[in-house]
């Protein structure tokens, strides 16, 4: 049966009838366009008799939505069907005007007409639209056809040798540490200290002119000591089959070492309170030698500076830092060593609880070769990780979940109860989405049992709450020696 779009005309009205896409359609348009090239999708696709209804049809069935609103008014008032009745299936979302396009579209010839509902520069406009939504697909990856149910992990997840897992905050809010950029994040908690932009709290520039910025807020992010989740014992089991090629984990509460993850398997790609440095003699020492300080929110002082320091001197002079990769700092020379090597071995990646939104380390599913399958456990959809299985929910769900159909055993000391549940699996509305829930649905992080043998960083917070009009230069000014 041939692809072509076939729009019908309301008799009475006069205007055009789009046929109906979805998200499978969608998927098989960009599959043929990869898999055929340029021409033959063109010739399958559009008609002989071409309009700009057409090019428009393409477009949106390629997924993607023109961005000039006068042209979109102006097609909606000879379209049947307004726009938007089905909603965008677009990974990639509007077509920027910026965007380069380096397939050539003008020798295909469009028959304008007075017959046709748009101008000549409307006309145009559009073509140059198609051609870049052309060339984003012809860019992009597309899901491995084989993955198509969470059931269809099973096979690879059992067979791969050298697994990359990548995780991000989602992997340890189960033990009171805030994720950071949810609406109940790190940066959202912290807006009322009057920064121009939250994340400034990890500025390297900031911390040189005023450490008190960071050690006012440190204690929010502080981990609850040897502690660790059932999600990061599911890496450690993986590394006990020996399917773990390496993690590379963007967080900096050293959960996976607690775990039981080897050194020489984990990647701390922004560094971890596991060990602070001087800011100024480079004096190093254990990070949980700090803590109290942090809980207190006063500055840790070098045993080696605190003599030398005098209000000449910067206010970082001698002061404490954790060994956490702030905004100005390079990612440890250990990420870029191993990612070069780790990327031609992977066989299946595992994103858990990130929403890829830093770089470089969100541009680890692009590095990977595109035949490696790719699949997300994340609380929430990520369109632009172009992901094959994307599981939505708890982290720990949905790891326990995986591990039952593996006929696994994770080795956390509550892995009979959190077996012993039954866990739904639900198909979402988004092509290859499906949610992980465990039957009672009770197991969140405002609750969760596994943190009740300690402090979490929520309770550790309500002992040093910053009140709502604490500023920030007069917060963490005092100072304590660290022996």
């Amino acid at each position: 049966m041939s692809p072509v779009l076939r729009i019908g005309r309301n008799a009475h009205t006069g205007k055009y009838i789009l046929p109906p896409s979805s998200h499978e359609s969608t998927e098989q348009a960009r599959t043929f366009l990869k898999t055929h090239g340029l021409k033959s999708f063109l010739d399958a696709y559009l008609p002989e008799q071409l309009t700009s209804i057409h090019i428009y049809c393409l477009i949106r069935l390629l997924g993607f939505e023109i961005k000039n609103r006068r042209l979109l008014w102006d097609l909606s008032r000879h379209l049947e069907t307004p726009r938007g009745q089905r909603a965008n299936n677009s990974n990639s979302g509007p077509l920027s005007s910026t965007e380069s396009a380096s397939h050539n579209l003008s020798k295909y010839r469009v028959n304008s007409s007075s017959k046709d509902p748009l101008s000549s520069d409307q006309l145009a406009r559009l073509i140059r639209d198609l051609q870049k939504a052309i060339n984003r697909v012809l860019s992009m990856r597309l899901p491995l056809s084989s993955f198509s149910h969470p059931s269809s992990i099973i096979p690879i997840l059992l067979s791969a040798k050298n697994i990359i897992v990548l995780t991000g905050a989602g992997v340890s809010t189960s033990l009171g540490i805030p994720d950071f950029r949810s609406s109940e994040g790190f940066y959202s908690r912290i807006r009322h200290l009057g920064l121009d932009d939250p994340q400034d709290v990890f500025s390297l520039d900031i911390f040189r002119k005023d450490p008190s910025v960071f050690y006012s807020i440190a204690h929010l992010v502080l981990p609850p000591q040897r502690m660790f989740s059932p999600l990061h014992a599911f890496i450690k089991l993986l590394q006990d089959r020996g399917s773990l090629l390496r993690n590379y984990t963007q967080n900096i509460d050293n959960f996976e070492s607690h775990a039981g993850v080897d050194k020489d398997k984990l990647v701390q790609c922004h560094g971890s309170f596991a060990t602070a440095t001087c800011f100024t003699c480079g004096w190093k020492i254990a990070g949980e030698r700090i803590y109290s300080n942090i809980r207190k929110m006063e500055l840790p002082l070098c045993p080696h500076c605190i003599d030398k320091r005098n209000p000449s001197k910067p206010k970082s002079f001698g002061v404490l830092k954790p060994d956490i990769t702030f905004f100005g700092e390079s990612l440890p020379s250990r990420f870029h060593s191993l990612l070069r090597k780790d990327l031609e071995k992977c066989d299946l990646l595992l994103c858990i609880g990130t929403s890829l939104k830093v770089a470089p380390v969100s541009d680890i599913p692009k590095l990977l070769n595109d035949n490696v399958p790719r699949f997300l456990i994340n609380r929430d959809p990520v369109s632009h990780g172009q992901f094959d299985i994307n599981l939505l929910g708890l982290c720990d769900d949905t790891a326990v979940y995986l591990s039952k159909l593996c006929n696994w055993k994770i080795p956390c000391k509550n892995w009979q109860e959190l077996a012993s549940y039954d866990y739904e699996c639900i198909k979402e509305p988004q092509k290859r989405c499906f949610s992980i829930i465990r039957s009672d649905n009770e197991y969140f992080p405002e609750n969760n049992k596994i943190a009740t043998n300690a402090k979490t960083a929520s309770q550790l917070e309500s002992e040093s709450k910053i009140e709502e009009n604490t500023t920030v230069n007069t917060t963490a000014t005092s100072g304590s020696k660290i022996n």
